[in-house]
């Protein structure tokens, strides 16, 4: 099912929003915004969908949503029982990714915010924070002075661009088919052309490098191996075949790049812990 897009547009010509949201459930609709999201989920549990990642929730979790990713934190089915008394409880800012005006990102000094914002794009998930930030989203909600309503937002999103301990939640290959327009030359390469064979031997040719010095530049600077970093690419294009153009689990195999459904199902598995059938399910049985 192809997301839907919510109206989260700020009519009061304020720099941002915050709501506190608490209901029974959530709203029970994979969506997309142009706004960023941050979330604080204060009370329930259930899943959460970002992109094509799956995962289960709890009370306590942050997260940070970039613009238009396509998400969806599920409660769990107690939660939609007539004769529940259980509660979803978040808080929620919505903001655009020049809410200070671009001059202002433009500045020395704002690029942990451009960073943040940019990783944001996959969504971010802060892990044992060293700083109350929960508080500091309440605190937030009630501030009534619009200035330093702005000042306290920016001190917030400061602090989280500078914590280390995160998660990235949606994979680059979900995401886009085309690289970003600072990319260099090797991702544009593969971007273009992950649903096609792609040796390591061609992309180091066109980082004008060896194979092998490639295969270690490539692994220091991503963390992982070149093929790792194809595979995860070819895996996130499928689970978007697979979820928004309902396509057959043999056809999202051969249109993101693999040639035998046996590897594709052993290496979907092993980066979504799940096959391929199993996470269409999860996904149906929301819609």
């Amino acid at each position: 099912m192809k997301p839907r897009l919510l109206n989260r547009s700020n009519e009061s010509r304020q720099a941002f929003s915050i709501k506190r949201n608490r209901f029974p459930n959530f709203l029970k609709i994979r969506h997309y915004h142009p706004e960023l999201e941050l979330v604080y989920i204060a009370e329930s549990t259930g899943t959460r969908f970002v992109g094509d990642n799956i995962e289960k929730f709890e009370p306590g979790e942050l997260v940070l949503l970039g613009e238009n990713l396509p998400h969806m934190w599920l409660n769990d089915k107690d939660y939609f029982h007539p004769d529940s008394d259980l509660v979803a409880d978040a808080l929620c800012i919505h903001f655009k990714e020049d809410f200070t005006g671009n001059p202002f990102l433009e500045l020395a000094g704002t690029e942990p915010l451009i960073e943040l914002f940019k990783t944001a794009r996959r969504g971010i998930r802060f892990i044992n924070l060293e700083f109350p930030a929960a508080e500091m989203m309440q605190d937030l909600a009630k501030e009534k002075d619009e200035f330093q309503r702005l000042l306290q937002l920016l001190k917030l999103l400061y602090k989280l661009a500078k914590h280390s301990k995160t998660k990235l939640l949606s994979s680059e290959g979900y995401l886009e088919r085309k690289p970003e327009e600072n990319s260099d030359k090797t991702h544009e390469f593969i971007f273009k052309n992950f649903t096609k064979q792609i040796l390591l031997s061609d992309v180091a040719a066109i980082a004008n490098m060896n194979p092998t010095a490639f295969s270690r530049y490539f692994k220091r600077i991503h963390r992982k191996t070149f093929s790792r970093y194809l595979i995860e690419i070819r895996i996130g294009y499928a689970c978007k075949l697979l979820i928004e153009n309902k396509i057959s689990v043999s056809s999202a195999c051969y249109e993101s790049g693999f040639n035998n459904i046996s590897n594709f199902n052993k290496q979907f598995r092993s980066i979504m812990n799940m096959n391929p059938s199993q996470y269409t399910k999860q996904h149906q049985s929301v819609e």
